[in-house]
């Protein structure tokens, strides 16, 4: 028997932090689908085609992984793909609160169980939105994302400032 598992998020822009809980997540599955949300309720810096071009580029040394888009309800795309299994990352309590709100949701609505892996101690401060806010402001997002995920903020947002040393 085969096992299949969804990894969903936003991946605006994909992170260190969101590989590691994939690559962790693939490792434990036999097969792993990231699902790529399209979400007509936030503005993306990168569009859906955008962001799941760069997971692609950055798990393509994955065999068991899978790369998909998705609108409207995960448990409906887990039921469209016969998936049982949804795998998200914590990287605090305040995550928690929320997550377990969705997954009990998730159990309801479509008998989709959730399990969490914690965050690696190296990313548990990271977001998205976080790295965004760096490289709007001309910080190092280095240490942060792929060096492709880098370039292509670099593209969105504007250059690094000048600065005094």
């Amino acid at each position: 028997m085969t096992v299949t598992a969804v990894c969903p998020g936003s991946f605006d822009p994909v992170t260190y932090g969101h590989l590691d809980v994939i690559r962790r997540a693939a490792s434990r599955f036999d097969r792993l689908v990231v699902a790529c949300l399209r979400n007509a309720g936030k503005q993306p810096l990168f569009d859906a085609d955008e962001r799941i071009a760069l997971l692609e580029a950055v798990l393509d040394d994955l065999p068991n992984v899978e790369v998909a888009a998705f609108d409207g309800l995960l448990v409906d795309f887990c039921r469209e793909r016969g998936v049982g299994i949804i795998v998200k990352g914590l990287r605090a309590v305040s995550d928690f609160e929320y997550e377990l709100q969705m997954a009990q949701m998730n159990t309801t609505l479509g008998d989709v169980e959730t399990l969490f892996l914690t965050a690696s101690p190296l990313y548990s401060f990271l977001s998205s939105s976080l790295v965004k806010e760096v490289a709007r402001f001309g910080g190092d997002v280095a240490d942060f994302v792929p060096p492709i995920v880098a370039e292509r903020l670099a593209r969105f947002l504007p250059p690094a400032r000048n600065r005094a040393d």
